[in-house]
């Protein structure tokens, strides 16, 4: 069970989310200690529990992660009979939790202002991919669309090649993370109002990802520049890119400012570049970013990966490798933060994953178990926290609405 320490202890949330942005949000607000119900259709369940790209025995290997801590009931919310269950649930609740095209809620008769006619504390974080209003409202969003028209797309890849993606559904994490922002925004603000009222919160995918811009829309606005792929590098700002090793591995180093910049160079024996006037000042390297970044992977590409950072660790200048799955898995800085932890699962054994972000002294938040199995709780909360009677639970099961 959960430390009494974690700061969303006593918090009760229903998750009506599917794929990622909600249950992403949804594991965000269970790691620190929320009562996260999830509610799932009977049968197959939440897509999470199949997808992925590599699985195990046909089992999801992310299913483990964005689905730990909580709790898994079945619910068919397309009947009414799924309807009033689900409304005696969300009357119990502080948040309701969804990720569906806009309207699809109200069609369900769960409409974020009638139930809190009769709940006014509820807070509903509402996820979708161009928000609840505006013209493109109920319009299809998953994250790669949302991704390409908030922005992010055109700016990743190389200039003279088409723009590629991420290789992660960026947006969608982005959004559920705006969105489980939002909802503790407002559960402060409920708390400490007179009124105590809930609110929504109203997360789109695509401003989720524009607000990770930078300053690429007042660039525009003031110079009328659209920036543009840049291939590994940010453009005018150098030294900051992945450069070559002897045994086929890449270092990043970013030694862009000028301090760094001097230590660059005297792990490099050229101390005189720092004096160089091509290379003495930020703007100066950034004009001449291209030789600079050759000349520098000329000196890395003659040295193996752990000689470059030792040497470059030694001179404090800002370096790293380039890690894949296996080298975060075994790093011993993130073992020892408790990054990558190692948890128990009841089918899958041990499973290593991510730990829980951030760190709080005093009140930390913690992983007690890994993605339920799909209804597993089904007794447990119809019959504990509604008090339905076994008869009653297993005629809801014997119709298929649980």
């Amino acid at each position: 069970m959960t430390t009494s320490k974690a700061p969303l202890v006593g918090v009760r949330v229903i998750e009506l989310g599917a794929f990622i942005a909600g249950p992403y949000c949804g594991q965000l607000l269970a790691d620190f200690g929320a009562d996260v119900i999830k509610i799932e259709p009977p049968g197959l369940g939440d897509p999470m529990r199949q997808w992925g790209l590599h699985k195990f025995e046909g089992r999801s290997l992310w299913w483990p992660v964005i689905g730990r801590n909580k709790r898994s009931i079945t619910l068919d919310l397309r009947r009414p009979e799924g309807q009033i269950l689900a409304k005696r649930l969300i009357q119990r609740a502080d948040v309701l939790v969804e990720n569906f095209r806009p309207g699809t809620l109200e069609e369900w008769n769960l409409d974020p202002e009638q139930l809190r006619r009769e709940h006014p504390k509820l807070i509903v974080g509402r996820i979708s991919g161009f928000g609840q209003t505006g013209p493109y409202r109920e319009y299809a969003g998953f994250a790669a669309v949302c991704e390409a028209m908030g922005g992010l797309r055109l700016l990743t890849g190389y200039p003279d090649r088409p723009p590629t993606r991420v290789g992660l559904s960026l947006g969608d994490s982005l959004a559920g993370l705006f969105a489980a922002f939002g909802i503790l925004n407002a559960l402060y603000a409920r708390d400490h109002s007179e009124q105590g009222r809930g609110q929504t919160v109203d997360a789109a995918i695509t401003e989720s990802v524009l607000a990770f811009l930078e300053s690429v829309i007042s660039e525009y606005s003031v110079t009328g520049r659209i920036r543009e792929r840049a291939g590994p590098v940010l453009p005018g700002v150098a030294p900051s890119n992945l450069y070559p090793t002897a045994d086929g591995s890449w270092v990043i180093i970013a030694a862009n400012a000028d301090g760094p910049f001097r230590r660059l160079a005297a792990a490099m024996g050229q101390a005189n570049l720092a004096l160089d006037h091509r290379y003495s000042t930020h703007e100066a390297r950034g004009r001449h970013q291209e030789e600079l970044d050759l000349l520098i992977a000329h000196w890395t590409e003659t040295r193996s990966r752990a000689e470059l950072l030792r040497l470059l660790i030694e001179h404090s200048v800002p370096t790293g490798s380039a890690y894949d799955a296996a080298d975060i898995a075994k790093d011993q800085h993130y073992r020892e933060r408790e990054a990558v932890v190692a948890m128990e699962t009841n089918d899958l054994g041990s499973i290593s994953m991510q730990g829980v972000v951030p760190k709080l002294s005093a009140t930390p938040g913690d992983i007690r178990w890994t993605g339920p199995g799909l209804g597993e709780h089904n007794s447990e909360i119809y019959g504990g926290l509604l008090g339905l009677s076994h008869t009653e639970i297993a005629t809801l099961k014997a119709e298929g609405i649980i």
